[in-house]
């Protein structure tokens, strides 16, 4: 079975995100998008938000399961006998950080690829830390998110302003 890891802090879950999760299912036979509890970033919802909205975003997917990881994500992996990491790819700027990532993995695990998705054109430009501010400012997010994560979003935004 291959298996691939979808991992993210989805903080919140885009709809680039999900354009990218449907590009996977077409080429693995499982993946496992795994929801990082990182400690260096600070996000908007908690991890147990971002678990859940990870999970009714991808919930008509077959072959999508939601977990999450803290700690090194190769021994995840391991763990889950990966064969894959997705990771998309937007611009030329993301592939800096990518490629150094995928070296580095590829160091402690060299058995575990790294697959990179182009996004279709339309989400190119799409990231979590921009629809927030969109969001707080009072802008339009239903186009960048599934709805269910765009309702949550403007409730967690509107509860911050009162």
């Amino acid at each position: 079975m291959r298996i691939a890891i979808y991992p993210g802090t989805f903080d919140p879950i885009t709809n680039g995100h999900l354009d990218i999760i449907r590009r996977a299912v077409n080429l693995f036979d499982k993946i496992v998008v795994v929801v990082s509890n990182n400690p260096h970033k600070n996000p908007l919802f908690t991890l147990e938000e971002r678990i859940e909205l990870v999970r009714k975003t991808v919930t008509a997917l077959e072959k999508v399961e939601v977990d999450v990881f803290d700690g090194l994500l190769v021994h995840y992996a391991k763990q889950k006998r990966a064969t894959a990491l997705i990771r998309g790819l937007r611009a030329v700027s993301d592939f800096e950080y990518e490629f150094q990532m995928a070296l580095m993995n590829r160091k402690q695990m060299p058995e575990l690829e790294t697959v990179y998705l182009m996004p279709s054109e339309e989400f190119t430009y799409i990231n979590s830390t921009i629809v927030k501010e969109v969001a707080r400012l009072g802008g339009k997010i239903d186009c960048f998110l599934p709805p269910v994560v765009a309702e949550c979003l403007k409730e967690k935004v509107n509860g911050m302003s009162k």
